[in-house]
């Protein structure tokens, strides 16, 4: 073999690991444990592009750099396998879910495995498997069973809730609940059945009760709100709009201050920590009641600012409040209508980041000011919601943003309460100033001035002191089909009951129709038979979001083929927890927020020996690509849709478009200023986008519609798009396919190719003019081993002292920086250290097997055919990882350059020992010096150690 053929190579060493069991992975008691673990991947159609292995690699460099260092390695794989994509692709083309999904896991399987990872085949998961959801259904059935003591700070059983309350009533309940209950022992005796599944609801962890979904008419779906773009569906530009539907819940604010407070025990980025203590945001403050006039009911708001309530002078409820029906005016009623049915069509996201335009309804009701005995008007308005806090706030637009906007555009009075003039520079949010037009707290800086307010808020029994958080109830359900069907059934009271664990798993039944109900019910409602399975019971019909199944999914690597639990005692605690977790920055508070509290629930159940699932998280950046859009109008032209070309689009607001984004392969230029696609691209779109067939195309040039241009220049079509650089990602049609790269370069080039392009958490750009570089350096590594003929060109002689300095120096370098995931630098070492080694006629046997084992993390076939052509039996990562030696990094010999008068006549090694005066000797006696200083007067010898010598003549 004279060249390097990693086609070859490659396939060969993945069937001898594959066949060898190379990787796998049992509990050995006798060897430390390290659980690396990556985030695993849904598995779509498109396949991985080149920006999903960039963990994967790095996973797996470590993965493999600690079984080398004689650590007993769980590196698993599976599949996150329910989800909407799929389900979106069945309703599309007909083809089930189980059936599309089964065919990508395959093409996903066969595109890791040709990247060469050391994943342990034989614990492969996938959340659509009936035997691992079995497990997801039962920790569900377990969260419904519990609920969270808040004295003793932990789940225990309802059971003991119930006990309670029949000797006890509520008196002394410390308990998370989304209800206010105050009854008797004797007062719950007296409870119906349905009584006491209703109080019993407001106490679980996992609970219904109404919440809000996203429905899309045009669609005839629930949307998340990562599928609604500017008010209107992602897919189609379809309205979207808010509606009321019973769905479960998982109570995740039970768990708040301890998710927040175990922050600080993990091994997290900063910035991630900050993410997710963001996201919980807790606050302290004070709850108060509010009187509405001429009405008996009140308004509760939760302020962390009661020291500003003397400038309160509105209030607003969130659209959805269930007060605002009934204190409507009859003369406000139109007004609230319209106001209502505009805020249905406004996504959650839409309507927290809106800034600019202020909106609001008057509801005609008045509020009394609890401390000024004032009436203030009672608003609504789309930047309160309803699932924050209270969904009510007391507006003081003096101190509030929002909330000035608010009563300057509707006239309504702004009273200063806070003097911050002795604080130069402070915001409207700062806590700091001192309080004016206050009454008795007037004159009191604002921290003294908050204790004081929450005191008399309890004395006069207006409120309480109480600890806010910003993060709400997880919202648990899905009206789709593609999901992990709940274990619920409800009797003829409409009470729940959870499935015992023999009836588990509970079955996807067989359906060929995914569209939901008129009503917006799962698709699993139309199945009448599954549903109404008895006279006396029937079946939950919403199924699980994608998140529950990643929820715990690393617990069960442990132990995939349990069918008696979820993973046996002992080897979970052999496992423990996970060592290394690497994934994308997106999931940072959802998915990791699910799973910090799946798995505290089942740490207080005694299920799992440590409080937090993943010690030490690395976000990777993003492999990023060029994302391509098309400007939608958000109102449709003579009811067809209207996309207006990037050049247009630009000189009218932003606000009346949404983007849709289009093929790279459709545009020209794409990735440039002037990007565009011709008559040729738009029909590729619309081929490719049916929904759109009958669109209209506006471009400077003329208008495009159902394949006819008609001119305005005479020119022909070009309608421009924009351009950005973004996430590369198979919903921005940007992807490049890794098995192109991988044909050419080899998996070994591609991989450390991908490390090479920076550092780990750094996002950047692909681009393939780089790759060039390091299928160089292999082909150069090849050539260390093998002469012009292919034979084996390595000399059993023992190492120069700089030979074993260049192979140390490399070793204490690469491990060093692996150890802190600097794999881009490892890769900069190796090509150093290569081209050093070149130097010498021969690469030494001894050399040689250290530089391979080092090497065998990152390029792992090319290390296994070199580790054999050496002549060793078994694989290379079954080996050790070399060890550097302090007595091999000692240069022996320093080159010198020698100069004369100032300029380099040439060059001479001395001992790294020598000092000044035995260089300038030695330096003398040089011929190169003898011939420039003949016959002159050597006036001075200048030596820098390390660096130069200079002789001075005259």
């Amino acid at each position: 073999m004279q060249e390097y053929d990693h086609q070859a190579i490659e396939s060969k060493w993945r069937k001898y690991w594959e066949d060898q069991d190379t990787y796998k992975v049992t509990e050995d008691p006798n060897k430390p444990k390290y659980y690396v673990l990556d985030m695993f991947p849904y598995p779509s159609g498109a396949g991985l592009h080149v920006g999903h292995p960039l963990g994967y690699i790095a996973s797996d460099i470590y993965a493999r750099y600690k079984r080398l260092s004689g650590l007993n390695v769980l590196h698993p794989m599976g599949y996150d396998a329910f989800g909407l994509p799929a389900e979106q692709y069945a309703l599309e083309t007909g083809i089930h879910p189980a059936v599309s999904t089964a065919n990508n896991i395959k093409r996903y399987r066969e595109q890791l495995s040709q990247l060469g990872f050391s994943y342990d085949w034989s614990r492969e998961v996938q959340t659509c498997d009936p035997s691992y959801y079995k497990w997801t259904q039962w920790i569900f059935t377990q969260l419904f069973q519990h609920y969270y003591d808040t004295k003793a700070d932990q789940a225990r059983h309802i059971d003991v809730l119930v006990e309670h309350f029949e000797k006890s009533g509520t008196h002394q309940v410390h308990a998370a609940t989304g209800g206010e209950h105050n009854f008797t022992a004797e007062q719950w005796q007296t409870f119906t059945r349905k009584e006491k599944a209703e109080v019993l609801m407001d106490y679980r962890l996992a609970y219904r009760k109404i919440g809000y979904v996203n429905w899309c008419e045009a669609l005839g779906t629930v949307l998340a709100n990562d599928q609604i773009k500017d008010g209107v569906s992602e897919r189609g530009g379809h309205p979207v709009e808010k509606r009321a539907m019973t769905q479960w819940y998982l109570r995740i604010t039970a768990y708040a201050e301890r998710l927040l407070h175990d922050l600080q025990t993990v091994d997290w980025s900063e910035s991630l920590k900050t993410m997710q203590s963001n996201w919980i945001g807790r606050s302290e403050g004070a709850s108060v009641h509010f009187r509405i006039a001429d009405h008996d009911e009140q308004i509760e708001v939760y302020t962390t600012r009661p020291d500003t309530i003397f400038g309160a002078t509105f209030m607003v409820l969130a659209p959805e409040h269930p007060l605002v029906e009934q204190i409507t005016t009859d003369d406000q009623k139109v007004a609230v209508d319209e106001y209502l049915q505009y805020v249905r069509s406004r996504s959650e996201r839409e309507r927290q980041a809106e800034v600019k335009t202020v909106t609001g309804a008057f509801t005609g009701a008045f509020a009394e000011n609890p401390f000024t005995n004032t009436k203030i008007p009672i608003w609504i308005a789309e930047y309160v919601l309803m699932d924050y806090g209270t969904g009510a706030i007391m507006a003081v637009p003096s101190d509030d943003e929002r909330d000035q906007k608010f009563a300057k555009k509707f006239g309504i009075d702004i009273i200063d309460v806070v003097d911050k003039s002795d604080y130069p520079g402070a915001t409207l949010h700062d806590k700091v100033g001192k309080i004016i037009n206050s009454g008795f707290i007037t004159g009191m800086e604002v921290t003294e001035a908050i204790q004081v307010m929450c005191t008399k808020i309890e004395e006069k029994e207006l409120g309480k002191s109480q600890v806010n958080y910003k993060m709400r109830d997880a919202n648990f359900s899905r009206q789709r089909y593609w999901g992990e069907p709940f274990p619920i059934v409800y009797d003829k009271e409409d009470i729940a009951h959870t499935l015992p664990i023999s009836d588990l798993p509970l079955e996807l039944p067989p359906s060929d129709d995914f569209t939901p109900t008129d009503a917006g019910e799962s698709p699993l409602a139309r199945l009448r038979d599954w549903v109404d399975f008895s006279r006396e019971m029937t079946r939950e019909t919403d199924t699980m979001p994608a998140v529950a199944g990643s929820s715990w999914y690393y617990l069960r690597y442990m132990d995939p083929h349990n069918n008696e639990a979820f993973a046996a005692e002992d080897k979970i605690n052999y496992w423990k927890d996970v060592d290394l977790y690497i994934g994308g920055a997106e999931h940072a508070v959802s998915h990791l927020m699910y799973a910090r509290f799946w798995h505290k629930f089942l740490y207080d159940k005694g299920l799992v020996p440590t409080a937090e699932p993943f010690r030490k998280l690395i976000n990777q950046g993003m492999i990023q690509g060029v994302i391509e859009f098309l400007y939608l109008r958000k109102e449709k032209t003579d009811g067809e849709h209207h996309f207006v070309c990037a050049s247009l689009a630009a000189n009218e607001p932003e606000s009346e478009f949404a983007r849709i984004p289009v093929k790279i392969e459709f545009v020209k230029d794409y990735g440039s200023e002037n990007s565009y696609l011709d008559k040729d691209g738009l029909d590729q779109f619309l081929a490719w986008r049916p929904g759109y067939k009958n669109a209209i195309f506006d471009c400077a040039e003329g208008t495009y519609q159902n394949g006819v241009f008609t001119s305005r220049s005479g020119n022909s079509l070009i309608f421009y798009t924009h351009s950005e650089v973004g996430k590369m990602s198979k919903s921005k049609y940007n992807v490049i396919n890794p098995d192109e790269v991988i044909e050419q370069y080899g998996t070994d080039c591609f991989r450390m190719y991908e490390m090479f392009l920076g550092p780990l958490e750094n996002s950047k750009p692909w681009d393939t003019n780089g790759i060039d570089g390091v299928s160089k350096f292999i082909k150069k590594l090849w050539r260390l081993f093998f002469d012009g003929s292919g034979q084996l060109h390595v000399s059993d002689e023992q190492p120069s002292k700089d030979e074993y300095r260049i192979m140390h120096q490399t070793i204490k370098r690469v491990k060093d920086d692996i150890e802190r995931y600097s794999f881009n630098t490892c890769v900069s070492h190796f090509m150093v250290a290569v081209n050093e080694l070149r130097s010498f006629k021969k690469i030494k046997r001894e050399i040689a097997v250290d530089i391979v084992r080092l090497m065998a993390p990152f390029a792992p076939h090319l290390s296994e055919e070199l580790w054999h052509a050496l002549g060793n039996e078994g694989s290379v990562h079954q080996t050790t990882f070399p060890e550097w030696k302090e007595e091999h990094l000692k240069v022996s010999e320093v080159t010198y350059p020698i100069s004369i008068n100032g300029k380099k006549r040439g060059e001479a090694a001395f001992s790294a020992e020598a000092d000044k005066t035995e260089i300038e000797e030695k330096a003398l006696q040089l011929e190169v010096v003898k011939k420039w200083t003949d016959g002159k007067t050597v006036r001075k010898v200048i030596v820098v150690p390390k660096r130069m010598v200079n002789i001075v003549v005259g």
